[in-house]
């Protein structure tokens, strides 16, 4: 059985050119209709399976936070229908559930309460809590002069206080420091190996990457995408870089494992990638090895100084180094229409064992999303072997040295 299961799930509302209106059509009992109809979501199916984390992803006003908040019960669907099976804690706006008037500990015992948690229970937890939010004397003190970071420590300490069968998090996460954020993602990770069942609302493909064994693409109330993190948030940054109607998205079933991605105007092409050793062609390098990655590309139309730009990515799809020409300061100057160039970076692989892939992109400016002409995703693989440094683990090579002091 599913722990979450969703059916054609449909939510609209009426906007209304001015309040009055809505008053006469209410009075007419719709013979006069003013309204004109926002649907925020249109037919979302989906379910997950128990112990599944999936994320779901998409642009402001793509439907996710209302998703959320009625699967959570705090909206009503217009239509479809949705079953969630299990103690459910959700964490979706900033200080829902808290009053800011009364003192956090006042708030954690009310909150607690409306997740379903005894009072009892609540005092038997309080100290593991506090400990968790590390906001000192702070508990003792209203909501009001709370800090939206100090809020989101008290509510999440309170939302996972006990660990539930269902964990549910819009974004309030990204507002908190880097350190809290940290100790979060632990305690959700080990919720996660304890068989908690996870849905995740998150800007942040790293978070959606780690957590995520699966993540949903929304797009003005549809769901268009579904698939693995990698996949689904390649599609997106595609979407996300388009800046023109001539933009296209092209997927298509490459000589590697999964879906490769290519996106842009097509202003610029790129015609070759290649990895380099010795000037010979290379897949396989070992640990340290300087490696030079070329590519070829082809101007269409008359451009001035496009950016090409390469990414490295773990066999997880995990970011792990990137850089492009604008960074690095070379100047590429004009590219008139029909004219290749060609790009060379230099770069020791001084990364963990283990396969990695090559995104390779070209663009205006800084990045891709100034404005994409071709972003080749799975351009290339490679696979990185031991060599003769010594044994290490993690995901690069930083050649330590030690020494003993007396």
């Amino acid at each position: 059985m599913s722990m979450i299961e969703v059916k054609n799930l449909t939510k609209k509302y009426k906007k209304y050119p001015v309040r009055w209106k809505r008053i006469i059509e209410w009075i007419s009992r719709d013979e006069l209709r003013y309204h004109e109809e926002l649907w925020v979501l249109r037919g979302i199916t989906f379910s997950i399976s128990p112990g599944e984390a999936v994320g779901i992803i998409g642009q402001n006003g793509a439907g996710k936070s209302t998703l959320l908040k009625i699967m959570t019960g705090t909206t009503k669907q217009t239509q479809g229908e949705y079953h969630v099976h299990g103690r459910v804690s959700a964490l979706l706006e900033l200080g829902m559930g808290f009053h800011p008037e009364f003192t956090g500990r006042q708030n954690v015992g009310m909150y607690g309460q409306i997740l379903g948690i005894d009072k009892s229970e609540i005092i038997r937890l309080m100290p593991e809590i506090e400990a968790f939010a590390e906001i000192g004397e702070y508990i003792d003190q209203p909501i009001r002069t709370y800090s939206s970071g100090m809020v989101v420590r008290l509510a999440f300490s309170v939302a996972t206080a006990i660990r539930p069968e269902i964990l549910i998090i819009d974004e309030a996460l990204s507002v908190g420091d880097a350190y809290f954020q940290h100790k979060c993602f632990d305690r959700i990770r080990k919720f996660k190996e304890e068989g908690t069942t996870l849905l995740f609302v998150s800007h942040d493909p790293a978070a959606v990457k780690s957590l995520c064994d699966r993540a949903i693409l929304l797009d003005k109330g549809l769901m268009v995408r579904e698939g693995t993190p990698e996949e689904v948030l390649d599609y997106y940054n595609a979407v996300v870089a388009k800046f023109s109607l001539e933009y296209e998205i092209k997927q298509s079933r490459g000589d590697i494992k999964g879906t490769v991605t290519r996106s842009g105007s097509e202003q610029v092409t790129i015609e070759d990638v290649k990895l380099l050793k010795n000037g010979k062609n290379i897949a396989v390098v070992q640990v340290g090895d300087k490696i030079e990655i070329a590519v070829e590309f082809e101007a269409h139309t008359e451009v001035m100084n496009p950016t090409v730009g390469i990414l490295l990515k773990d066999r997880l799809g995990n970011h792990i180094f990137g850089t492009n020409t604008y960074h690095l300061g070379l100047n590429i100057g004009l590219c008139k229409s029909g004219e290749k160039k060609r790009v060379v970076f230099s770069l020791p692989l001084n990364l963990g064992i283990g396969h990695y892939s090559l995104t390779v992109a070209v663009h205006e400016e800084y990045s891709h999303m100034q404005g994409n002409y071709d972003w080749w995703d799975h351009a290339a693989t490679l696979q990185v072997i031991p060599g003769i440094e010594e044994q290490f683990t993690g995901a690069c090579y930083l050649n330590a040295e030690v020494s003993l002091l007396q």
